[in-house]
């Protein structure tokens, strides 16, 4: 069974930099393709940012391309989003993922974390 635990979530400013992180209690977390997704207040969820097994590959959302960045560090099974210039549409419950699937970072997740929440005030 994976537990995901997602932190770091909060109230900032529209411009303000964000980290959250998510810690993995999985004994094969470096064999799993990680994700974040988020889910707006009377909205569907949404992918967000994914990153291979060992990092070398990642995929983001249009909405978030250059200004956020997944990475993620398998020593510590870690996965982090680097959240920076963020507006106010970034509001949102975010929620870390992972998927035994090969590299359908927009595909489906097996296991999911139970959020953390992100306000973005103008």
């Amino acid at each position: 069974q994976v537990q995901l635990v997602e932190t770091g979530g909060g109230l900032v400013q529209a411009g303000d930099s964000l980290r959250l992180s998510c810690a993995a209690s999985v004994r094969t977390f470096s064999s799993h393709l990680m994700g974040w997704f988020r889910q707006a207040p009377g909205k569907e969820r949404e992918f967000v940012a994914a990153i291979s097994w060992g990092g070398g590959s990642t995929d983001h959302a249009d909405s978030v391309k250059g200004r956020f960045i997944i990475s993620r560090d398998n020593a510590k099974k870690m996965l982090y989003l680097q959240m920076n210039s963020l507006k106010p549409e970034d509001t949102a419950v975010y929620y870390c993922a992972a998927s035994t699937q090969g590299w359908v970072p927009r595909g489906k997740y097996d296991y999911w974390g139970q959020g953390t929440q992100v306000t973005v005030s103008s």
